[in-house]
């Protein structure tokens, strides 16, 4: 069986991104799904590579007991986007980076996380970097990864079926 594979992305991937990643991963682990996906995640920009998580996003993951061990920055490659069969964005700016760099017939892969949700449609994860509330990131995250897990499962059960469609409304 093919494995789903999941790239979470922000701008420097030292804290929103590698926080959802680490979330999604403990998410499989306890569901028993962890060998049905690959899940990853990179920034839309260069500028941290190779840095470790930002202290703040640090703290937030201890606090909830997330694995980030080995984690550093790396800029999104066109291996990864190949791949990946969802490509799950923080904010607008990150969805408006990443069509500069991807070809418009692979546009259906990208997804801001909070669309997901019912009722916040278009809501960015706003760059805890900027703001320092790692712990409100943290929230919208688990709003989202839950529901975004449940819709992967259901589309890769109703591909057997037939086909399935994305809406958050």
């Amino acid at each position: 069986m093919k494995k789903t594979n999941v790239l979470f992305v922000c701008l420097g991937n030292i804290c929103r991104s590698p926080m959802a990643e680490a979330m999604f991963k403990k998410m499989l682990t306890n569901e028993g799904l962890s060998d049905n996906y690959s899940v990853s995640s990179a920034a839309t920009e260069n500028d941290e590579a190779g840095s470790r998580p930002h202290p703040g996003a640090q703290k937030t993951m201890d606090a909830h007991h997330l694995d980030y061990r080995g984690k550093r920055s790396h800029p999104i490659t066109a291996t990864d986007i190949q791949n990946a069969d969802y490509i799950i964005t923080m904010d607008d700016y990150n969805i408006s980076d990443l069509k500069e760099m991807i070809p418009q017939d692979q546009w259906d892969k990208l997804h801001l996380c909070m669309d997901i949700v019912p009722g916040k449609k278009g809501v960015n994860i706003v760059d805890p970097w900027y703001t320092h509330r790692f712990e409100d990131t943290y929230q919208m995250l688990d709003q989202a990864l839950p529901l975004w897990l449940k819709y992967m499962q259901d589309h890769h059960n109703s591909k057997r079926e037939g086909s399935a469609s994305f809406d958050s409304e």
